[in-house]
């Protein structure tokens, strides 16, 4: 155990002598990233970190609802990309136009904004589309 104690301290993880825990964000993050690799398990990591699977489900359930941020990942592949749609045919219109007015679709950190004449069946297709459970 005084290895465990040992690593993770070194990771800026408070230990108190009844034996409680208090764990900085980025270490929470860093146990969950090690579980999402090619053939890691919650169990084996878990093992690693000294904490029970239940404990590193809890913050993977975290991440998935976007309450942890992961670091990046270290094979270089971007995990998210934006989103931009966009038609190729209009232009822009000049910068001294007056505003036109937008269908605005927010749900938390994420903003969509529609053009008027967006169908309704469009429209409930998006919100539709926002309410499917991230992985």
């Amino acid at each position: 155990m005084c290895a465990t104690n040992s690593f993770l301290r070194s990771l800026g993880v408070e230990i108190y002598g009844s034996g409680h825990r208090r764990w900085p964000d980025d270490v929470k993050a860093r146990a969950v990233a090690e579980t999402l690799e090619p053939g890691a398990t919650v169990n084996a990591v878990a093992g690693q970190y000294g904490i029970r699977p239940n404990q590193l489900s809890a913050w993977r359930r975290l991440a998935k609802q976007g309450q942890l941020v992961l670091p990046a990942a270290e094979h270089g592949e971007p995990v998210f990309a934006p989103l931009v749609i966009c038609d190729p045919t209009k232009t822009p219109e000049p910068s001294d136009a007056k505003p036109q007015q937008v269908i605005r679709i927010v749900k938390r950190t994420t903003r969509i904004e529609l053009s008027p004449d967006t169908s309704a069946d469009r429209i409930a297709a998006i919100v539709r589309a926002l309410e499917v459970p991230t992985c």
